[in-house]
């Protein structure tokens, strides 16, 4: 069951989102070769607790860290610790925040330095098809239209989307009802309504769409080893253009 949130509610999660896109933003101004992933992890939890949130992600289903930050081929869920960045790479951070019982998840992906032209582009091409996703997330339309725009943005430019992994609905819970794939036939699912809270999230590989999971059992990585991006925003369904709650 898909719930419809009241204003007061959406307030909440926009609430909580807000401390989240700070939480991001702090982290797109400490991004540089030599942070240490761990010492960022802290950073951010440190900041949404003195805005008066909490790190949703911390002790979600075992997770050991309070952020997600996944490098290169990383594809989500890469654990902080004690690796240092490097010129050259692409890092993903992924948080969640707790705020009023209501929760907010935001992704973004940051070059740390100076980065070759294919991450570049695989960069601008994940951020535009979140912007295709969020505009087809509109009252009226089907749920599978948010995924067909995603996916045929993506594969028009020679990359692929994630198959093993979606986006969801958010709210009382992190992760609520629906599933939100990043590919699909348009005109098929649920019909959208005004007052469904989305997260919707691309991830976006430069190769194949396969992923496997490493010993640690959270971090994913593409099978070829290419790297991936990771854009994501927590939206709510309006009859015009979704509003993006997951902004300052």
């Amino acid at each position: 069951m898909i719930t419809i949130r009241s204003e007061k509610e959406i307030e909440l999660i926009r609430q909580s989102g807000r401390i989240l896109a700070g939480a991001l933003r702090l982290a797109e101004s400490r991004i540089a070769a030599g942070l240490v992933t761990g010492e960022l992890d802290t950073e951010i939890a440190a900041y949404i607790r003195a805005q008066g949130g909490t790190p949703a992600f911390k002790g979600y289903n075992g997770y050991p860290a309070n952020t997600c930050i996944s490098i290169d081929a990383q594809v989500v869920h890469g654990i902080p610790g004690h690796r240092a960045l490097q010129e050259g790479e692409i890092v993903s951070v992924d948080v969640g925040v707790l705020l009023h019982g209501y929760y907010s998840d935001a992704a973004r992906t940051f070059a740390v330095g100076a980065v070759d032209a294919e991450k570049q582009r695989l960069m601008q091409v994940t951020r535009a098809s979140l912007d295709k996703g969020i505009a087809a997330a509109i009252e009226g339309n089907r749920l599978s239209d948010i995924g067909h725009a995603v996916q045929s943005h993506v594969e028009a430019a020679g990359f692929s989307v994630v198959r093993d992994l979606v986006g969801h609905g958010i709210g009382r819970a992190m992760h609520e009802e629906p599933q939100i794939p990043n590919y699909g036939v348009p005109g098929q699912g649920p019909r959208l309504k005004e007052g469904m809270v989305l997260a919707i999230e691309p991830m976006v590989n430069a190769g194949g769409w396969q992923v496997r999971t490493l010993e640690d059992g959270w971090t994913v990585v593409t099978a070829d080893s290419k790297p991936s991006a990771h854009y994501e925003h927590t939206v709510a369904i309006r009859k015009g253009a979704a509003e993006i709650l997951t902004l300052e």
